[in-house]
């Protein structure tokens, strides 16, 4: 297994099955093969792949609001959870709207890198665009349950706001991807929907949101994210924190 240490020189797309790189920056390049999944074109074409939802989700006050004004608190969770500075090789796992990429990028130690793979190009395009040169930085045109980095060769994973919007099936592709390119003793971090507490007002206005825009949202309040987890896997350690009334949830997986 090839450590994250031992990363070849290049920012370019990689082919499957090798290690992520660092080097100088390198423009992004969008596979004409990866097509967009069914899910996603099907139930979310209007926030994530119609050039207009991305225009106007792009939005930091917007997306605050979204999160009933929790974007800041739970982005700073889960860069607290990633260290200051962050060292090493990070992945993130699907583009996020507002100003957490670039934040994660800002703390970066030196020779540290940032990695975040899409399936989407517009959702790439647009990060780029926030992102602007960044050396530390590498985006990639990947699937989450496809990815084509080796094993273990990535010291943290963050998967910040994407298990809600997947089905079952693709939710635990997602996470047995992310805990398999994550290096032994590294960390796994989902910020996500949970359950909230009968006494949140908000639990009951979130039901109906829910399941009409983002329909596989609920599953968050029905499951444990470590009920997600691939058969047999054993954890090192799995710590969890809720916020905001139980309505938003930090787990943290280490392999």
């Amino acid at each position: 297994m090839k450590k994250s240490s031992a990363m070849a020189a290049s920012c370019a797309p990689i082919p499957l099955r090798e290690t992520p790189t660092q080097s100088q920056f390198t423009p992004l390049r969008i596979s004409p093969d990866l097509a967009l999944p069914d899910y996603l074109q099907q139930t979310y074409w209007w926030a994530y792949v119609h050039p207009f939802g991305v225009r106007f989700f792009e939005r930091q006050w917007l997306v605050n609001a979204i999160l009933w004004g929790n974007f800041a608190r739970l982005r700073d969770a889960a860069l607290a959870e990633m260290g200051m500075p962050i060292t090493g090789q990070t992945l993130q796992v699907a583009c996020v709207y507002g100003n957490l990429t670039p934040k994660i990028a800002d703390r970066l130690a030196p020779g540290a890198k940032l990695h975040v793979v899409d399936v989407a190009p517009v959702q790439l395009n647009n990060l780029q665009n926030k992102l602007g040169r960044r050396a530390n930085v590498c985006l990639y045109h990947q699937d989450s349950t496809r990815l084509t980095f080796e094993d273990g060769v990535f010291d943290q994973v963050l998967v910040f706001f994407l298990l809600h919007e997947q089905p079952a099936g693709v939710r635990e592709q997602t996470i047995a991807e992310a805990l398999r390119v994550l290096r032994p003793g590294g960390q796994l971090i989902f910020v996500d929907y949970h359950r909230p507490t009968w006494t949140n007002p908000l639990r009951y206005l979130m039901i109906p949101v829910l399941t009409t825009l983002e329909p596989f949202a609920m599953d968050t309040w029905k499951k444990e994210i470590s009920e997600w987890l691939p058969a047999g896997f054993q954890p090192a350690d799995l710590r969890k924190e809720t916020y905001f009334g139980n309505l938003y949830q930090k787990v943290v997986i280490t392999r």
